[in-house]
């Protein structure tokens, strides 16, 4: 039977711990397809699972990773059969449901979507949860009708993964993309990704006024708290903000006013339980409409055995852009 290595997160009495574990097919939890695990990648959440800065984990053991892209190697799903090429993204996976951070892993077929034509699997991780995020958000601003000719649109936490991505998309669509960064030295990587302006997150981190200047037609925000309050107060009338992350806080001390007197659209985006037309969906865009060189600039790329190193350093706002791992 085929031995592999994976990352194991445990609890006890004296806290959480993580360890490099052997482990065999059968210690995998069910389901129908059985993947090769090629390529992952390190989220935010990943890294709050791994440090136990935040409760991901629902179940002990686990084995963290919310994304994979890999190899079927075996299927009793209708849609899948083996050697078909494989991506994951989120379904509780890395949380309640044996994750990426090993080299096999046993999930349904309902949770996976094929890999575009024409992108590889090291492509599809340096996309990830962050960057499928990303196109879901600006996938929700086109539907509410928040497309170029609107006015600028707004990027938060503009150097991280959903952000880099995020500002690489809208530019490659013709918006002017304002990204707010806490990193300065980021401008020029920014810039290079299309940005317009970079503009420092000290001008949203403090408490929001109920309504300030108009400043952008609709924003993403991968941040929360302070941040959103104020994206949303200088969101122009009738325009809206997709909301998709918590890297400043839970909380949102905002007011009704730019709900009820500027028409504004909060937009709330989940990428975990997204149905599976979604997904494809999301997928189908981001493959016409990410630039593939501008991925490659925005991503590097760590062994297995640097994971844990990594998760520590996206809690800590060390990591610009995406981290692919190869396994």
């Amino acid at each position: 039977m085929q031995r592999f290595k994976a990352l194991v997160l445990a609890k006890g009495d004296s806290g959480q711990s993580v360890a490099w574990q052997e482990m065999a097919e059968a210690d995998l939890m069910p389901g129908d397809v059985l993947v090769r695990v090629s390529h992952s990648t390190i989220n935010y959440k990943d890294g709050l699972a791994i440090t136990g800065k935040a409760p991901v984990v629902r179940r002990w053991p686990m084995i963290p990773g919310i994304d994979f892209a890999g190899t079927v190697v075996s299927s009793t799903h209708a849609e899948f059969k083996a050697g078909d090429e494989v991506i994951l993204n989120g379904w509780g996976v890395g949380e309640t449901h044996f994750g990426a951070y090993a080299g096999r892993a046993r999930v349904k077929g309902d949770w996976l979507v094929p890999l575009p034509d024409g992108m590889s699997a090291h492509d599809a991780m340096a996309v990830g949860t962050a960057g499928y995020t990303a196109m879901l958000c600006v996938i929700a601003l086109e539907r509410h009708g928040i497309v170029p000719d609107r006015g600028p649109v707004v990027v938060t936490g503009a150097a991280g993964g959903v952000g880099s991505v995020a500002v690489s998309i809208l530019s490659s669509l013709g918006y002017h993309v304002i990204a707010s960064t806490g990193r300065n030295a980021e401008s020029p990587y920014l810039i290079d990704l299309g940005a317009a302006e970079v503009i420092s997150r000290d001008e949203l981190a403090q408490p929001a006024k109920p309504l300030a200047k108009e400043r952008w037609a609709g924003g993403i925000d991968a941040v929360g708290s302070h941040t959103l309050a104020n994206v949303l107060s200088m969101t122009s009338y009738g325009g809206a903000v997709a909301a998709c992350g918590l890297a400043g806080g839970m909380d949102l001390p905002s007011s009704v006013a730019p709900f009820i007197l500027r028409g504004v659209s909060l937009l709330g985006i989940d990428s975990v339980m997204a149905p599976k037309a979604v997904r494809i969906e999301a997928w189908r865009r981001i493959g016409t409409d990410l630039d593939l060189e501008k991925l490659a600039s925005l991503s590097t790329t760590i062994g297995f055995d640097g994971i844990i190193d990594a998760a520590h350093d996206i809690v800590d706002g060390k990591i610009r852009g995406r981290v692919v791992v190869d396994m």
